[in-house]
C-alpha cells in the first residue's frame, strides 16, 4: 500500500481521483494550493504526488524540484488540463515521473500510478541507500540535490554522460564525482580541455603518434584516449572539438578502437566518456557546427547544473566552506562574516557562478589581511558598486515597484513603505525578466532555437521562465 498526495484546486477532480486511489488500495491526501501541498509533502512520507500545473498560487512545474527534494522523495505525476509540449519537456527534465492530460479518462491515470508504486517498492526492497563521495560539491539546495541524484544515477551506470551548465557552475567537479563514485574509480580520470587543443596537433594529443609521423615526432607518444584505458575520459567544453575530429571521435566511441597518427595497427581501448559544455549543442547541430550522431552518443544521460543565483541558500555554505579551507592552507585563523558582508554576496548575481565566488573570496581574504572578520569594504569594487546601487534603489528615492516600459523612475513618497532589499530585488528581476521575454517573443515568435541563441539560455531554462511569467 502506498501513500498518495493530490495537489489540485479542482475539487471534483480531486474527489474522483481520490476515490480511484482508495479503490486501488492506497492511502490518499489532498491539497488545494501549492503552498499547502508543499507543506504536506515536506511533513509526510508520500510515495506518489499528483500535481496540477495551473494553480491559484503559481505554476506547479516550479515546485517539482522542491517536492523531489523532500525526505520521502516521492514520484511526481503531472496532471493538467492545459498540456503543451514545452510543459511536458520541462516536467520530465525537472524529474517528473509522467505527464498526463486531464482530458484522458480517470482510468488512464491508474497505469502511471501502478508503475510508480512498483518502482518505489523495487527500490525500497532491493537497493541500499546511496552514499556519495561528493568531495568539493558543497550545498544543500533543492536544485543541487536534484543534480546530485542525477550524479548518483550516472555513477551507477556505465553510459556516457553530458553535463551542461554555465561557465564556473562546477561541471568538472561533477565529472570527477561521477568517476569517483563509479566502478571505474580505481582507474584514471583523464581530462581533455577541448578548447585548448591546437588544430595541428589535436589528433596526436588525443590518439597519440608513432615516431617519425611528423617532423618533431622523435619518439612514440601515447594519446589521452589510451591513457583513459579502463577509466573515464572527460571531454571538457566538448562543443569546441573541431568538426573533422568529431567524426573520428564518433568512430572511437562506437568501436573503442583508434589508430595513432602514423601508425599501421589499430589500438583497442575501453573507457567511459563524460563530456561537458556551456554551449547549446542542439543549436550547434542545427547550424552544422556539431555532429548530431556524436551528440546522441555523448548524452545517453544528461545532468544540467543550475547557476549559482538559482541555488537557494547555497551561497553562505559555499562561502564558509571556501574561506575555512583557504585560511587552513594559509595557516591563519579562519575569518568570520559580518551580516552585511553576506548580504553583499547575496545581492550580486554571480555571472561567473561558483568559480567567480571563490576568486572573489580570495580577493576579500587578501584585502582583509589580519582582520578577523570580512566586511563589505573587503569586497571587490564592482561588487561594492552593485551593492551601493541596490541600496539606493531601495532606500534612496526610487519607487518600490518598477515602472512600465515608458514610465521613468519616480521618488517614493514619504508615507510609502519601502520593501526589504531581497523582496525589492526579486521584484525588479522578475519584472525585467518578463519584459525581456516579451521582447524576445516579439522578435522570434515561436522559434525556440532562435530565442535560445539570442538570449543565451538553455531550452529548459527558457521554458521555466516562460511558465513562471505565464
Amino acid at each position: 500500500m502506498a501513500k498518495v498526495l493530490i495537489i489540485d484546486d479542482n475539487e471534483m477532480f480531486c474527489d474522483v481521483l481520490s476515490d480511484t486511489v482508495l479503490r486501488m488500495g492506497h492511502e490518499v491526501d489532498s491539497a488545494r494550493t501549492l503552498v499547502e501541498g508543499e507543506a504536506k509533502a515536506s511533513s509526510g512520507p508520500y510515495d506518489v504526488v499528483f500535481l496540477d500545473v495551473r494553480m491559484p498560487d503559481g505554476n506547479g512545474l516550479e515546485i517539482i524540484p522542491r517536492i523531489r527534494a523532500t525526505p520521502s522523495q516521492p514520484e511526481i505525476i503531472i496532471v493538467t488540463g492545459h498540456g503543451d509540449p514545452d510543459s511536458a519537456e520541462l516536467a520530465i527534465n525537472s524529474g517528473a515521473w509522467d505527464y498526463v492530460q486531464k482530458s484522458t479518462s480517470i482510468q488512464e491515470l491508474e497505469l502511471p500510478l501502478v508503475r510508480a508504486v512498483q518502482y518505489r517498492e523495487r527500490r525500497r526492497g532491493g537497493e541500499p541507500p546511496v552514499v556519495l563521495d561528493r568531495r568539493g560539491i558543497v550545498g544543500s539546495s533543492p536544485q543541487l540535490n536534484d543534480s546530485l541524484r542525477h550524479l548518483a544515477r550516472a555513477a551507477a551506470s556505465d553510459a556516457n554522460v553530458l553535463i551542461t551548465g554555465q561557465t564556473g557552475s562546477g561541471k568538472e567537479l561533477f565529472a570527477r564525482g561521477i568517476h569517483r563514485n563509479s566502478s571505474r574509480s580505481e582507474a584514471r580520470l583523464v581530462v581533455v580541455d577541448c578548447a585548448a587543443l591546437p588544430d595541428e596537433l589535436v589528433e596526436s594529443i588525443l590518439f597519440g603518434h608513432k615516431r617519425g609521423a611528423f617532423t618533431s615526432a622523435d619518439r612514440d607518444r601515447q594519446g589521452l584516449v589510451e591513457q583513459a584505458q579502463g577509466g573515464t575520459l572527460f571531454l571538457d567544453e566538448v562543443g569546441e572539438l573541431p568538426l573533422p575530429v568529431q567524426k573520428t571521435f564518433l568512430r572511437v566511441l562506437e568501436e573503442h578502437r583508434f589508430r595513432p597518427v602514423g601508425g599501421q595497427a589499430e589500438v583497442e581501448c575501453h573507457f567511459r566518456t563524460v563530456a561537458a559544455t556551456n554551449r547549446d549543442l542542439d543549436q550547434m547541430v542545427g547550424e552544422g557546427a556539431f555532429r548530431d550522431e556524436l551528440l546522441f552518443r555523448l548524452r545517453a544521460l544528461t545532468i544540467e547544473l543550475p547557476p549559482l543565483r538559482d541555488r537557494e541558500g547555497d551561497l553562505k555554505e559555499l562561502a564558509r566552506y571556501y574561506v575555512d579551507r583557504a585560511c587552513e592552507r594559509q595557516e591563519v585563523a579562519t575569518k568570520g562574516f559580518s551580516p552585511d558582508f553576506l548580504k553583499g554576496l547575496s545581492v550580486y548575481q554571480w555571472p561567473g557562478n561558483v568559480r567567480e565566488l571563490f576568486r572573489t573570496l580570495d580577493s576579500c581574504l587578501a584585502a582583509a589581511g589580519d582582520e578577523p572578520t570580512l566586511y563589505p569594504h573587503h569586497l571587490p569594487r564592482h561588487i561594492r558598486v552593485h551593492l551601493a546601487q541596490a541600496s539606493l534603489e531601495s532606500k534612496g528615492g526610487r519607487q518600490a515597484h518598477p515602472p512600465g516600459p515608458d514610465q521613468p523612475w519616480a521618488t517614493i513618497g514619504a508615507t510609502e513603505a519601502i520593501p526589504a532589499l531581497s523582496e525589492f530585488r526579486d521584484h525588479v528581476v522578475a519584472e525585467a525578466e518578463k519584459r525581456y521575454l516579451g521582447d524576445l517573443k516579439a522578435l522570434t515568435g515561436s522559434d525556440i532555437k532562435a530565442a535560445c541563441r539570442i538570449s543565451g539560455l538553455s531550452r529548459s531554462r527558457l521554458y521555466a521562465l516562460r511558465h513562471k511569467h505565464k
